[in-house]
């Protein structure tokens, strides 16, 4: 029956001129073809479309088949000869349909697809898209910018597989769609490379930026949250793969160096409206952030990268990357960010970093990222992996260059733990400057006095909370000790005799004064406790507390005594070492004075 209706309706339109046709016809073509389909006749409409006399019919009419086309593909089994049947079909229309009108048609079904079917779709698609893109002649860069636009778009709202099951499995085929994308774009590729090689006309210019955006766009996704590193068991990495093409097609057409170096965006669209002027920048800055991690840590391309660049111009220049993927959360950015600062400073030597440096914007705030990655990430790898880097990014450094960042840390880090760890590096540094043979000025006299006015003090005075900076105050006493122990007072190398009053008076007579506070009112805690307990029914009486807005788990008055019991031993420990740093104060000016 939908065989007759069909044969009818071409035997109608067979006598009529191609400008005769009218809308009624197409619209009883699509319904009788939808029908063959449905009814699974599609080995007929196979012979109808194929035979030659309906040539011109299917060329204007073809491409309403595509809606129905695809859901009767999808919804026959593998190896059903009438999906065969279909994808013939579709083969049929994309080599004799108006490619104009049949390249809309594919666009239309690509853009309503949607969940689960998106990939399945687009890769169902990619080919005689493809067909009919190569076909066009006017604007043929617009075209294929559209599609490849139009594909990604599609993709983005797609999870990325990060683990190596996640990859292996690929449920929903984004690995094997993003591979395909680049297949499908390899001879536009080509053809911009050709035509490089002859001149740069207009219209290859404008498919070069559009091959372009779309490096770009598959730079932020799904490279930039995509697992790269090479995984045991697989043998070709869907990811790496894509990543490798990725950076072969920015290096066939003329853009890699320019995005590495130039910072060259391409044709970033004017945007009347800020907001997406902001997303449009954002986004750039993520690419090439992404790009400089393939190509300095996973070596994409660095066969093609001219070795003529000092490794500290290196640095300056990804430090802008840097900051990008320090300020992410997501641990696949936030682990490329911490790998991409890594790899620059393994590049350089040791105390070869000019303190000029620290002139440049991102030089002070990368360290502050990652101060905050350190302090707040809850990924206690990465937390510990950004500590390593800070002592290497400080290692790297002249001894201006490390005096100076430490004076930023200590003003900026606003965390006890960090402030403790940059005295300890002060401490470090004036040992090299008292016992090697070159002459630091900058941890030693004047310079050193400046710093330890930083370093040798309570924050807050008599009222710090030295349990919350404990480890601040340990780190300035065992430098205090060390300063005392090794300068001598008739040699005052370090200036810490000439500024011992202050030091009394800002830090010393303050911390006896808070350890007297604190360890009265812990005291009393404790008492408190132990007598509420003893009134209590049960000893598993609970508390609550609350730390950064987030329920703890509930404490039993037992608990509670031992976190108090700790903070005393704290006190205890401060108290100790800070009755050993005045008693050697004490010995060495006896010795002076007796001298």
């Amino acid at each position: 029956m939908a065989v007759d209706e069909l044969q009818a309706i071409i035997q109608r339109c067979q006598i009529l001129e191609e400008a005769d046709f009218k809308g009624e016809d197409f619209n009883l073509f699509q319904v009788a073809g939808q029908k063959c389909l449905e009814d699974g006749y599609a080995a007929q409409l196979l012979e109808v479309i194929k035979n030659e006399k309906n040539k011109v019919i299917v060329k204007n009419m073809g491409w309403n088949l595509i809606s129905p086309l695809v859901r009767c593909i999808f919804m026959y089994k593998q190896e059903d000869d009438k999906r065969e049947h279909c994808l013939k079909i579709l083969d049929q229309l994309a080599q004799l349909c108006n490619p104009k009108e049949l390249f809309l048609g594919l666009l239309e079904q690509i853009e309503q697809t949607s969940g689960e079917q998106v990939c399945q779709t687009v890769m169902l698609l990619l080919q005689p898209l493809q067909t009919v893109l190569l076909k066009l002649q006017n604007k043929k860069a617009y075209s294929v910018g559209l599609s490849l636009a139009m594909i990604m778009n599609q993709l983005t709202p797609l999870p990325v597989p990060y683990t190596k099951q996640q990859i292996q499995e690929d449920k929903l085929g984004l690995c094997q769609c993003c591979n395909a994308v680049v297949d499908f774009a390899k001879p536009f590729v080509n053809e911009v490379v050709k035509n490089m090689e002859k001149s740069s006309e207009c219209n290859d210019m404008e498919l070069k930026e559009e091959l372009l955006k779309f490096c770009m766009k598959s730079l932020n996704y799904p490279l930039l949250t995509a697992q790269l590193e090479q995984l045991e068991g697989i043998e070709e990495h869907p990811f790496r793969h894509f990543a490798t093409e990725i950076v072969d097609i920015l290096w066939d057409i003329g853009e890699l160096i320019p995005l590495m170096f130039l910072h060259h965006k391409g044709k970033s669209p004017h945007w009347q409206n800020q907001e997406f002027a902001d997303i449009e920048r954002k986004n750039s800055a993520d690419s090439l952030a992404c790009l400089s991690y393939l190509i300095f840590v996973q070596n994409f391309g660095i066969d093609c990268f001219p070795m003529v660049f000092s490794p500290s111009y290196l640095l300056q220049c990804n430090m802008t990357h840097i900051e990008v993927l320090l300020k992410r959360t997501e641990e696949s950015t936030l682990s490329k960010g911490l790998d991409l600062f890594e790899s620059c400073l393994l590049r350089m030597e040791d105390n070869s970093l000019l303190h000029q440096y620290l002139e440049f914007r991102d030089f002070i705030d990368v360290p502050q990222d990652l101060v905050k990655v350190m302090t707040l990430c809850p990924i206690e790898h990465l937390r510990k992996k950004s500590l390593n880097i800070l002592q290497l990014f400080i290692d790297k450094f002249d001894a201006e260059g490390k005096y100076t960042l430490f004076r930023c840390l200590l003003k900026t880090s606003n965390h006890a733990g960090v402030e403790g760890y940059i005295i300890k590096n002060i401490k470090d540094q004036v040992h090299l400057s008292l016992t090697k043979a070159c002459d630091n000025i900058w941890f030693k006299g004047h310079h050193l006095i400046s710093l330890l006015d930083l370093a040798l003090l309570l924050p807050e005075g008599a009222e710090t909370d030295l349990l919350q900076n404990s480890d601040r105050i340990m780190a300035s006493l065992n430098l205090l000790r060390y300063l005392v122990i090794k300068d001598c007072e008739s040699d005052n190398q370090t200036g810490v005799w000439t500024m011992l009053a202050k030091i009394e008076q800002n830090f010393l007579k303050p911390l006896h004064v808070g350890l007297n506070m604190s360890k009265a009112h812990y005291e009393a805690e404790i008492k408190n406790k132990k007598e509420n307990r003893r009134e209590a029914h049960s000893s598993n009486t609970v508390c609550s507390v609350t730390v950064s807005g987030e329920k703890m788990p509930a404490m039993t008055t037992e608990m509670q005594l031992q976190v108090l019991h700790s903070a005393l031993f704290t006190f205890d420990l401060i108290e100790s070492v800070l009755a050993r740093v005045e008693e050697l104060i004490e010995v060495k000016i006896k010795a002076v004075m007796d001298e």
